[in-house]
């Protein structure tokens, strides 16, 4: 099996790749133009908020070298941007479905652990 069928492609240039849920092969690909990208394959658009969320994540990532499922997403959340900003529901308002798979996602990080 060729690795075309594992991946698609973010880009026109097919440069680059996603994996076959939609993360970032190579994470190195990452900016800020490419996760809007990302948003847009969510049919997302990002606003101040979405980007408060995004760079807590990353923080974490590069803390823990791990991206944070909810529990850790929340307190991360909160321990940044206080409380209000700090709950589930909030983050399910911006993220709809999976908030730890879609900002992981959008961030350019693999899928966080324990996230089915």
């Amino acid at each position: 099996m060729s690795n075309e069928h594992l991946y698609r492609y973010l880009d026109s240039a097919k440069t680059i790749q996603l994996d076959p849920e939609g993360y970032l092969v190579e994470q190195g690909q990452w900016s800020e133009e490419v996760a809007e990208w990302l948003a847009n394959d969510e049919g997302m658009s990002l606003t101040a908020e979405h980007w408060e969320i995004i760079h807590v994540v990353r923080d974490f990532y590069a803390r823990y070298e791990m991206a944070p499922a909810m529990r850790p997403l929340v307190k991360a959340t909160t321990q940044a941007l206080g409380a209000e900003k700090g709950r589930s529901i909030y983050l399910m308002t911006l993220f709809p479905g999976s908030p730890p798979k879609r900002i992981a996602r959008i961030a350019g990080l693999p899928k966080p652990t324990n996230c089915l």
